[in-house]
């Protein structure tokens, strides 16, 4: 089992960038191939971003693609979401998620076996 929490949203201005992070308390955090999704008011959560559990896989959006980066760091249990280029339409709660099941990375939210509680990012135009 492994607990999640993101850190970093906050209020940027269009243009501007943020750095999510997500540590991961428990075991084995190596083992869990990681993902961002994001939900804005109204909206089904969507996938953003993934990255595979050695880190030499990733996946995005198209809509970050170019904009985005993931990444992780197994020695310190953190998995990171650089956003550069952002705009209104990135504004969103935005969660960290694990997954333990068989593949390099996954987009779809039902693969995700645990999730933090999420850290808003807020875009003014």
């Amino acid at each position: 089992q492994v607990q999640l929490a993101e850190s970093g949203g906050g209020l940027v201005q269009a243009g501007g960038s943020l750095r999510l992070s997500c540590a991961a308390s428990g075991r084995a955090f190596s083992s869990y191939a990681m993902g961002w999704f994001r939900q804005a008011p109204g909206k089904e959560r969507e996938f953003v971003a993934a990255i595979s559990r050695g880190g030499s896989t990733t996946a995005y959006a198209d809509l970050v693609k170019g904009r985005f980066t993931i990444s992780r760091d197994n020695a310190k249990n953190m998995v990171y979401l650089q956003m550069n280029s952002l705009k209104p339409e990135d504004m969103a709660v935005y969660y960290c998620a694990a997954r333990s099941g068989p593949g390099l990375v996954a987009r779809t939210p039902i693969g995700y076996n645990y999730w933090g509680q999420g850290t808003q990012v807020t875009v003014s135009s």
